[in-house]
Parts: C-alpha cells; sequence; structure tokens
C-alpha cells in the first residue's frame, strides 16, 4: 500500500511537471509566432519569472524549550538510565527456530542488581537476559514471583557499575488529572518516552491466575506491548505505579493503559526478594467464573472445587458436582460483609490476613449456613 501510494504521488508530480513544461513552452512558441509571425513586428520582450528571496535565518536559531518541557527532558535524563529492557527465551532449540521470546521493560530497584518487572514478561522463561541503557547486556535470573500482583524480581548476574535506583513514590495520594509519564521498550524499542495524565483510579486488573488486583491505575500515556514492567512516573520523577496492561481492541495502545500501583509494589517486592514469593491469602477453593453466579440469579462467589487438605476442605465447604450437575456452596458473606464476586472475598481475606480465621456466609441448598474458616497463604497448599 505504501509503495503504490508513492508511486501515485510520484506519477502525479511527474504529470503536473510535464503539464507545466508543456505550458512554459507553449507561451514562448506563441511568443515567437507572435514576433515572428511578419515582417513589421518587432518581437516581445521575454519576460524573466520572478525570484523570491531565500528566507532569512534568524540570528538566535536556538529552539526555545518552555519550562514544563525542560522539566520533562530532565526527568527523562536523570531517570532514563534506570530504566531496563528485558528479555525473556523459553525453552525449544535455537537452531530449530522452536525458541520463543517475549519481550518487557524493567527498572533498577536497589544497589544490589535487582530488577522489578512484570510476571507476565518473565512466566514462560528460563533465560533472562538484561539490556542496560548504555547498551551493555548482562544475564539475569529470576528471584521470585507474585502471579496474584503481576511482580516479578530479577537478579543481574555479573557485577557491574549500575545507574541509581528510581524512588518509589506513593500511589495513595494520585489524583486524577496530574502527570502521568511512562518510560519502556513498547515494540522493542527501548528508551520511549510517554506522557500522559491519570486518567481514573481504583480500577481492577484481572491477572492471569483468575485473580483481580485492585486500586490499579488508569493512564492515557501511550503504553504498548514491550512497555510491561516499566516504571510510570510523576512529574517529579518518582515511581507511582508498574506499567502491566493495556485496554486495545487492536493491541496497540488506544488511551488505556494500566499500572499496579506503588503501595502494592512497596509490598510485594521486598518479600519475592527475601522469600521467592509472596503469601497469597486463601481458604483453598476453585472459584467458578463469577458469570456463573450471574446465570444462577444470585450474587457470591460459586465455589468450583476445593483442595484436599485445605482450611476450606476441614471446615465441609461444598464445590460443584460435576458428576450430578448439581451446585454446591455460594460464598455470599465474609464477616458479615455482603460478597457480590471474587473481588469482593479476595479483598477481604487479604484485610484479614494470613493466620487469622473468617466467618463464611454460605448459601446451600437455599438457606444460609455460617462456617468458621482459617486464612492460610494458599501457596503452601498442594496442588495449588
Amino acid at each position: 500500500m505504501a509503495g503504490s501510494g508513492f508511486t501515485r504521488a510520484v506519477s502525479g508530480v511527474v504529470r503536473t511537471a510535464v503539464l507545466a513544461l508543456a505550458v512554459f513552452a507553449g507561451t514562448v512558441a506563441i511568443g515567437h509566432l507572435t514576433t515572428t509571425g511578419t515582417d513589421t513586428e518587432t518581437p516581445a520582450p521575454v519576460s524573466e519569472p520572478a525570484v523570491s528571496p531565500p528566507t532569512p535565518v534568524a540570528a538566535d536559531s536556538t529552539t526555545v524549550l518552555s519550562a514544563s518541557e525542560q522539566a520533562v527532558i530532565a526527568l527523562f535524563e536523570r531517570v532514563s538510565p534506570s530504566v531496563v529492557q528485558i528479555i525473556s527465551e523459553s525453552g525449544g532449540n535455537a537452531f530449530l527456530g522452536t525458541t520463543s521470546v517475549a519481550t518487557g521493560t524493567g527498572f533498577i530497584w536497589d544497589e544490589a542488581g535487582h530488577i522489578v518487572t512484570n510476571n507476565h514478561v518473565v512466566a514462560d522463561g528460563d533465560m533472562f537476559t538484561v539490556r542496560l541503557a548504555s547498551g551493555a547486556v548482562l544475564g539475569a535470573e529470576l528471584v521470585g514471583t507474585a502471579p496474584n500482583y503481576d511482580l516479578a524480581v530479577l537478579a543481574l548476574k555479573n557485577e557491574t557499575e549500575l545507574p541509581p535506583p528510581i524512588p518509589l513514590g506513593s500511589s495513595e495520594g494520585l489524583q486524577v488529572g496530574q502527570t502521568a509519564l511512562a518510560i519502556g521498550s513498547p515494540f522493542g524499542l527501548d528508551q520511549s518516552l510517554t506522557t500522559g495524565i491519570i486518567s481514573a483510579l481504583h480500577r481492577r486488573l484481572p491477572t492471569e491466575t483468575g485473580r483481580e488486583i485492585s486500586d490499579v491505575i488508569q493512564t492515557d500515556a501511550a503504553i504498548n506491548p514491550g512497555n510491561s514492567g516499566g516504571p510510570l512516573l510523576d512529574s517529579s520523577g518518582r515511581i507511582v505505579g508498574v506499567n502491566s496492561a493495556i485496554f486495545s481492541p487492536s493491541g496497540a495502545n488506544a488511551g488505556i493503559g494500566f499500572a499496579i500501583p506503588a503501595a502494592i509494589v512497596q509490598r510485594v517486592v521486598p518479600e519475592l526478594i527475601e522469600n521467592g514469593h509472596y503469601p497469597t491469602p486463601g481458604i483453598g477453593i476453585v472459584p467458578a467464573d463469577d458469570t456463573i453466579a450471574t446465570r444462577l440469579g444470585v450474587e457470591g462467589v460459586v465455589v468450583s472445587q476445593i483442595y484436599s487438605g485445605s482450611p476450606a476442605a476441614d471446615a465441609g465447604l461444598r464445590g460443584i458436582n460435576f458428576q450430578r450437575g448439581t451446585v454446591g456452596d455460594i460464598i455470599v458473606e465474609v464477616n458479615g460483609e455482603r460478597v457480590q464476586r471474587l473481588a469482593d472475598l479476595t479483598d477481604a481475606l487479604e484485610s484479614v490476613g494470613i493466620g487469622e480465621s473468617v466467618e463464611l456466609g454460605v448459601l446451600r441448598s437455599g438457606q444460609i449456613a455460617t462456617l468458621d474458616i482459617d486464612v492460610v497463604d494458599i501457596g503452601n497448599i498442594d496442588g495449588v
């Protein structure tokens, strides 16, 4: 398409040039015929085409930048060296072309060489490479992942002098309309800066595990594939979120991007560095999709399956009987608070915390039953 358009444009220019030449030649010919049509007429003078004087160059051609432009430029120069590109390779055979490669963004977390990124950037990889803004390429190893929060931490294998960590800001006081800046590697184009605003707060973002991240930041700063794991910054250059996803029918930026808030990052990342995983409060159930409850005409979390040896199993919670095609328990309350969907249940369990217990109200055979269940780290339950 680009080639045909270019050809049509060139053809049009050629036709225009030919027509102009013909007109100019015709003018000369007509003048010549006029002046030489009879022996008694004197030739008419041929006028020279007017020539426009060259546009004068300003005495001072230096671009004058506004204060806001200078501030953005200074921010980028200060922060961008600490933003890295991540290449994640998985299995296969490079010679046979069966190796899968994914790229994303990360940023330097501390002076020990830890790199923060998204879980989905590294989830399928078993070999990781980090490219610094300087062009240096370093090997890295996976330290820990938190799939329920789409966060992961890598550690550089090679000792090298690193740029300073990016300061972590607060996501608690963010306001819709304030400036937001994203630095990353969209489509593999590293060290790309986009700017916009915080366009909404308190969004929910589904993860690959089926859980939802709460209090997610929405921004219209252009976020594209490859930006995942990069920092979302405020106007002071502090991290207020980690870019994670976009909402786009086409797969490219549509002005709606999402970032995991700094409050969650601050809570999860140190735990990943220390223990390799982040404890996930739960009771040991596999919830059915929220649409199942909608089809049943009820509000709550339909229990699909129960993990053996879990608190849910010990409390006698009942899942779906797939042989008979009957529904078991539907969780409708936690500690007296209404549960309308899975996000309400996970939020309540996180609020209570691991090691505590909750009182569940479950709809069972048309009646409300009350069960006391312990909250545990579901990462320690076999099969989860």
